[in-house]
């Protein structure tokens, strides 16, 4: 496969992200649409990664290896973003008692 388009993944990434705030406000649920994200991502993974292996069976813990630590190095890096740039939240939003409490 040739990449004949100049969008970036990041241009790509903000289109993604648009649209899941958009449902976010639509739904009032962040976790929800961010449960979905993961799953759309998930799934798409597990397409990208079949047309890409000659042998699926054979590859799928290398595969689940590489996009586990692919998703692991982005998430790190947007947490730290997000550690040292804070968003503002909205009024409506600071009232929301449904923060997840991520414990080891």
């Amino acid at each position: 496969m040739t990449d004949t388009s100049n969008t970036t993944i990041f241009e790509l990434a903000d289109q993604f992200i648009a649209l899941a705030n958009q449902l976010s406000q639509q739904e009032g649920d962040v976790g929800k649409v961010g449960t979905a994200l993961r799953f759309a991502a998930a799934r798409f993974n597990a397409f990208e990664a079949a047309i890409k292996s000659a042998d699926l069976g054979a590859e799928k813990d290398n595969a689940l290896d590489w996009f586990s630590a692919e998703y692991r190095e982005m998430l790190n890096d947007n947490l730290d973003d997000h550690i040292a740039n804070p968003p503002v939240m909205q009024e409506e939003a600071a009232v929301d008692d449904s923060v997840q409490i991520f414990k080891g």
